[in-house]
C-alpha cells in the first residue's frame, strides 16, 4: 500500500507553524505526538521577550493574543500572535496553538498542534492531535483520542491497518479541512487537505484530500 497520503509533507504547509523543526523529523505526523510537551518548553525560553510573556510554569503567550476571562491554561503551552482564547477554554497542557487561532468557549485542548488560522469555537474537544492550517472543526465536533478497548490505536487505510503504537491518537487534520457540527473523529483518524466532513458524521480511518466525507463508504472526490 502507498502510504504517501499519509506523511507529514503530505498533509501539512510547515511553513504555517512554529512547530516546524518538530514536524520535519517526523515521516509521519502522529510520531511527533510524544515530543509536544518537551519542545514547548525548549522553544519557549527562546521566544522573543518583547513579543511574548510568560504566564506561569511553561506558559509563553503573544502579547497580542487575546486572553478573555475565566479560562484555564496550563504548560506546557504557547499561544500565538493575535489567537483568541474564549471565556471556558480548557488548555491542560502540550498545546502549541498558532497564530491567528480562535479557542472558543468550553473547547478542551490536550497535547495538540494547532496551526495558524486553526478554529475548534465551540464546545469542542480535541487530544492527541494535530489540526492544520485554516482547518475548522465545527461546534460539538471531537476527537477521541483513546480505543475503548485501550488497545493500540491503529490507521485504516482501505483494507489494511497502520500501527501507530500509540495508546492515545486522535486526528490529524491536513490543511483547510472543514468538519461538520457534531461529528467525532475516531481514534487514528486521518484526513487530507481541503477535505469537508459532513455534520453528525463518525469517521475513522483515512479520508484522501479533496474528498466529502458523507458517510463511511461514501466519500466522493471533490477535485
Amino acid at each position: 500500500m502507498d502510504q504517501t497520503a499519509l506523511r507529514t509533507c503530505a498533509l501539512f504547509d510547515l511553513s504555517h507553524t512554529a512547530a516546524r523543526p518538530l514536524l520535519e523529523a517526523a515521516e509521519y505526523p502522529w510520531q511527533a505526538l510524544s515530543g509536544i510537551g518537551s519542545f514547548i518548553k525548549q522553544m519557549g525560553p527562546t521566544l522573543p521577550a518583547d513579543e511574548y510573556e510568560q504566564k506561569g510554569e511553561n506558559v509563553w503567550i503573544h502579547k497580542s493574543a487575546v486572553i478573555f476571562p475565566n479560562n484555564y491554561i496550563a504548560g506546557p503551552c504557547i499561544i500565538g500572535p493575535k489567537t483568541e482564547v474564549r471565556p471556558g477554554a480548557f488548555i491542560r497542557g502540550n498545546a502549541l496553538v498558532g497564530s491567528g487561532c480562535v479557542v472558543g468557549n468550553s473547547t478542551e485542548l490536550k497535547n495538540v498542534i494547532l496551526f495558524d488560522s486553526v478554529q475548534v469555537p465551540h464546545y469542542n474537544y480535541v487530544g492527541d492531535s494535530i489540526l492544520g492550517y485554516k482547518s475548522h472543526m465545527g461546534a460539538g465536533s471531537i476527537t477521541s483520542n483513546v480505543k475503548s478497548d485501550k488497545t493500540l490505536v491503529t490507521v485504516r487505510v482501505g483494507g489494511e491497518r497502520i500501527e501507530t503504537g500509540l495508546k492515545k491518537f486522535g486526528a490529524m487534520l491536513g490543511d483547510g479541512v472543514e468538519v461538520g457540527c457534531g461529528t467525532v473523529l475516531n481514534p487514528g483518524t486521518v484526513v487530507g487537505p481541503e477535505s469537508r466532513i459532513y455534520p453528525l458524521s463518525m469517521v475513522r480511518g483515512f479520508v484522501p484530500k479533496g474528498s466529502l466525507y458523507k458517510k463511511q463508504g461514501e466519500v466522493i472526490n471533490l477535485q
